[in-house]
């Protein structure tokens, strides 16, 4: 099925090209550029797309974009592979950037591996995703990717109701209202999700509310924006057990009733820009956010509670130039955040697994950085730029238990940590005729580590042999836009070094390399005036860059195997009819390739193929039905598949499942 979906969307490239791509972007510069002038690979998903796919969970959404595969976990929960395997741990916290209107969700160094459940994402107006390391206006964690959900504009007079029921006692309602005001134009939404969940004793709640007031001050603009998300999480765990994601009875059981989630994200920021002179502006932003979470350790044996929290106050800026063919842009970020990690076992201890106090500890952290960015067009059809940015971090770490080793468990003494990291790029663009363009770009992604990656040790582990990840990538790649379509095909080389994981032995592997290619396609074409294509496709090899013997077999890391969970192919098509103006129907085909499940290569998962089908009906101005039919061919299927403690272990993927819905515009 992958040959049919490359063949049709590689008709795209016999089309006349009589438009360009018109799309304004704002993650690759922290200010509004047209996507086609950008060398960075960047997928848009608008906030029409966002509403008529109404995602039950963010993977939904993000899945239909190139190189991009999130792993659906229980509840909110995900693991993220953006251009990379999917990654756990400190690495799946650390190597992307979750953002919000371009600040991030949270500080650098505590991160969280499920970090996207705490944004707005059903009340974006926009989803914008950067493949491959981020922008010199980026600093830690824009290693692999990133993701900006970016606030609907308030502009918009609109009033908005919408409800949802479906199968397994879900339950949505999103309200939305937006206009001009007596002040300059404001945007508030309220979303609220619950689900009782397919599986036993699982279930959630999740509400997020969202506001924005733009408005003038002279000849300075300001906008202030607010979220808060919580999220109450009863938890299904894995199944266990060779294809047991295929006995259905099975596959509803869950193995730790007892485990949940509980959540609470607080963000405000202060955006403003003013025009000093004519070419000269700056631009600035200063937040506050804070989390608190609650969470049991269910995939452990300790079942331990973990508390966890962090708080921020951080300032962005950035001063943009313009000299005729000539673009400079200049800033310094700063934040300050206090964070802690609290570990406790209640259960009695199971060797090395001690009954008690496990960690208790504060974190003191500060990120200074520096970067600089410089555009310049050499012909009216190429365009050069290149970018730098220098960002060290200090942390101040107080251990509130005592020094020492416990069980499994290493508290560190107090201490101070510091890194300095330095992130070049470079890129071109060139249009050899109206509608194309070829890009190349080469750049450098970093993270410092994470928090818990220094001061959450076993023994035998030391700080001071962990350092910074890098990734130097390179890639290029040919766009092609009009008025019926547009397609983009990019290739990719990537090397990652200093990785940072935990073995299947259970120690910190700090010393790890991986090595990332592949190529990615993303396009649209109207068949006819009635019928739309789009759709990704993706192939990529990751492989493992160096040799580490373990004691499980079926953990050996050998040079030039296959990273686990990292499929060489994904795809995603939908075909969208619109027979009449009042209607609109989709068939969304997704395809999730072959994996091994382990690093040793010996466990695999065959992948899977699902069929969503979607459609919605203006039965008279402003009122709108909607219904969604997913996984419509009842497909056994795992959302994740992993081999851990010599057994396979699932995620198991829902049956097929109706929601139906309705919303009132004014």
């Amino acid at each position: 099925m992958i040959a049919p979906l490359a063949a049709l969307l590689a008709l795209a490239a016999s089309a006349a090209a009589d438009a360009g791509d018109d799309v304004i972007i704002v993650t690759a510069s922290r200010t509004g550029e047209a996507r086609a002038a950008s060398p960075a690979p960047v997928a848009v998903m608008d906030a029409g797309e966002i509403e008529r796919l109404g995602a039950q969970h963010v993977s939904e959404a993000l899945n239909r974009m190139p190189g991009v595969m999130i792993h659906r976990g229980n509840g909110a929960e995900h693991l993220t592979a953006i251009r990379s395997p999917v990654l756990t741990g400190g690495a799946g916290a650390g190597s992307f950037l979750y953002l919000e209107d371009g600040v991030g969700l949270r500080a650098p160094g505590f991160a969280n591996v499920n970090g996207l459940f705490e944004a707005a994402d059903d009340l974006a107006g926009r989803i914008e995703v950067i493949r491959g390391p981020g922008p010199a206006q980026y600093g830690s964690n824009a290693l692999h990717g990133l993701v900006n959900v970016i606030s609907a504009d308030p502009r918009r007079s609109e009033r908005l109701a919408e409800a949802e029921i479906g199968e397994y006692g879900r339950a949505r309602v999103r309200l939305t209202a937006s206009g001009p005001n007596d002040i300059g134009a404001g945007f508030v939404g309220l979303s609220v999700r619950t689900e009782q969940g397919w599986r036993d004793d699982a279930g959630l709640m999740r509400a997020a509310l969202q506001g924005r007031l733009d408005g003038d001050a002279g000849a300075a603009s300001w906008s202030l924006r607010g979220a808060l998300i919580h999220l109450d999480q009863d938890t299904a765990t894995f199944v266990q057990g060779e294809g047991s994601f295929r006995d259905r009875a099975l596959a509803r059981r869950n193995p730790n009733p007892e485990a949940f989630r509980r959540a609470t994200a607080v963000r405000l920021a202060l955006h403003g820009e003013q025009e000093f002179a004519p070419g000269l502006t700056g631009q600035g932003v200063v937040y506050a956010r804070a989390n608190t979470m609650n969470f049991l350790l269910h995939f452990l044996p300790s079942r331990a509670l973990e508390r966890t929290g962090h708080s921020s106050l951080g300032a962005q800026t950035q001063l943009i130039a313009d000299f005729g063919a000539t673009r400079l842009s200049a800033g310094i970020d700063a934040e300050l955040t206090r964070g802690y990690l609290y570990e406790f076992q209640s259960l009695p201890t199971q060797g090395p697994f001690v009954q008690g106090l496990h960690y208790d500890y504060q974190v003191d952290a500060l990120v200074l950085a520096g970067f600089m960015r410089a555009r310049h067009a050499l012909t009216e059809n190429l365009r050069v730029e290149a970018g730098a940015r220098l960002e060290t971090t200090r942390y101040d770490y107080d251990n509130r238990a005592p020094d020492g080793v416990i069980g499994r468990y290493f508290r560190p003494a107090d201490r101070s940590d510091s890194y300095t990291t330095f992130a070049p790029s470079a890129g071109l663009v060139w249009e050899p005729a109206e509608g194309w363009q070829a890009f190349a770009r080469a750049a450098r992604g970093v993270r410092a580590p994470q928090t818990d990656e220094l001061y959450r040790l076993q023994p035998g582990q030391e700080i001071d042999t962990i350092r910074p990840e890098t990734l130097d990538s390179l890639e290029a790649g040919l766009r092609r836009s009009w008025t019926g379509g547009r397609v983009e095909l990019t290739g990719f080389v990537m090397e990652k070094a200093n990785v940072f994981f935990r073995d299947a032995d259970g120690f910190n592997v700090t010393d790890g390399a991986t090595r990332h290619r592949g190529l990615e396609l993303d396009a649209s074409l109207d068949l006819t005036p009635t019928l739309k294509l789009a759709g990704a496709l993706t192939w990529a090899r990751h492989t493992y860059a160096f040799d580490r013997p373990l004691t499980n077999l079926s953990e050996v890391i050998a040079d030039g195997a296959r990273v686990d969970t990292a499929p060489d192919w994904l795809a995603n098509a939908r075909l969208i009819w619109s027979p009449f103006p009042a209607f609109e129907g989709e068939a969304e085909w997704v395809h999730v390739g072959g994996y091994w499940a382990d690093a040793g290569n010996t466990a695999r998962y065959d992948g899977h193929d699902l069929l969503h089908l979607r459609a919605r009906w203006s039965v008279r101005e402003g009122v709108e039905l909607f219904a969604a039919l997913r996984n419509a061919l009842d497909a056994r299927y795992a959302e994740r598949a992993d081999f851990a403690f010599g057994d396979f272990r699932y995620f198991p993927g829902e049956p097929r499942q109706l929601s139906v819905g309705v919303r009132v515009r004014g």
